[in-house]
């Protein structure tokens, strides 16, 4: 990429106006950090659109006092409707030419929004995406320490996603142009809501601009969506997946096999957040029915991960003998974590 002294060359006048959306509700603990990140940036010409929605805990209150802290935040404030809902209340009232999701629990290095703004600028596309760094509870940090970037077509972009091969489905670490949002919306109601949207924003993009440097900082609570109790909007992976599956092989049939993987994935991560649970068992039969059903071709699939089959031949042993191997092998990682 060009150095550091020609990126920011421009005056902010020359630099297109970049919205960051916050969705904020009951964090009030991580504003602060969030946000000092964020005023704190290489790239100047920047509005913060942070969405209250309904916050109990005092998180509105101090996204109010933001707006004396710097002139570029916008606080709006709104009934309790989702992070799907404030996500895109927060869209529909930006003034930016790109969007950029933050989640206000997390933080990005400060030349985080320049990085991504950089790529599009060099490759000439409508989107551009970094990597992030996972900061666990117990300190330990994990980041892919990779370089460069480089343009893929989406096709490439898709497949790569389908196999969590570098890029993957989060809102957040990626730039857009405002314009694709035009047509898609983050689904309200649901969980899971970025596997239902970022295919459909890349299906926009004939190309996309990769970076491979981590400029994104996701803290991994143990209480969060993924993490915590199983209720039944989880199922809302399978849905989110299964409509992503459709929309993806309708335009590039040939990714079959990447999608099966994919479904075949969501699959196994409802089960394993179904562990723990006595309910639920004629959905986890469907689940494990349809595993079994669909497992052969991705046995035989060179790109599929080693995790992915050594999961399938556990499972074809028994559920219970999966269960006490898988929850070892969580176990395990999460010590290590």
């Amino acid at each position: 990429m060009t150095n550091r002294d020609e990126r920011v060359g421009k005056s902010t006048s020359e630099q297109p106006l970049i919205s960051v959306i916050l969705p904020v509700y009951n964090i009030k603990e991580y504003i602060s950090r969030c946000m000092t990140s964020l005023f704190d940036q290489t790239y100047k010409n920047l509005e913060f659109v942070v969405v209250d929605d309904g916050s109990t805990d005092g998180s509105g209150e101090l996204c109010d006092a933001l707006i004396e802290k710097d002139p570029r935040v916008k606080v709006l404030h709104k009934e309790n409707g989702g992070l799907s809902d404030a996500r895109n209340y927060g869209i529909s009232h930006s003034e930016g030419e790109y969007i950029t999701c933050v989640d206000p629990d997390d933080y990005v290095d400060l030349d985080y929004i320049e990085y991504l703004y950089c790529l599009i600028s060099k490759y000439h596309t409508r989107m551009s995406i970094c990597q992030h760094r996972t900061f666990y509870d117990n300190g330990t940090v994990k980041d892919l320490g990779l370089s460069g970037d480089v343009k893929l077509d989406n096709r490439k972009c898709l497949e790569k996603m389908l196999y969590h091969d570098v890029i993957d489905t989060s809102a957040w670490a990626k730039l857009y142009e405002k314009s694709l949002f035009d047509k898609v919306e983050y689904p309200k109601g649901k969980i899971f809501e970025d596997i239902g949207t970022t295919y459909a924003l890349m299906l926009q993009c004939p190309q996309i601009a990769i970076g491979y440097e981590a400029k994104y900082n996701y803290m991994f609570h143990a209480n969060s969506i993924v993490n915590s109790a199983f209720k039944p909007n989880k199922f809302d992976m399978l849905e989110m997946t299964d409509k992503m599956a459709k929309d993806v092989l309708a335009v590039y049939p040939e990714l079959k096999k990447a999608v099966m993987r994919r479904r075949i994935y969501a699959r196994f991560s409802t089960l394993n957040q179904m562990l723990y649970t006595k309910d639920y068992e004629k959905e986890r039969k469907e689940i494990i029915n349809f595993i079994k059903d669909d497992s052969k071709e991705l046995m035989r699939d060179s790109f599929a991960p080693k995790r992915d089959k050594a999961a399938i031949i556990l499972l074809y042993l028994g559920y219970p003998v999966y269960k006490m191997v898988w929850t070892s092998y969580q176990r395990r990682i999460m010590n290590k974590s």
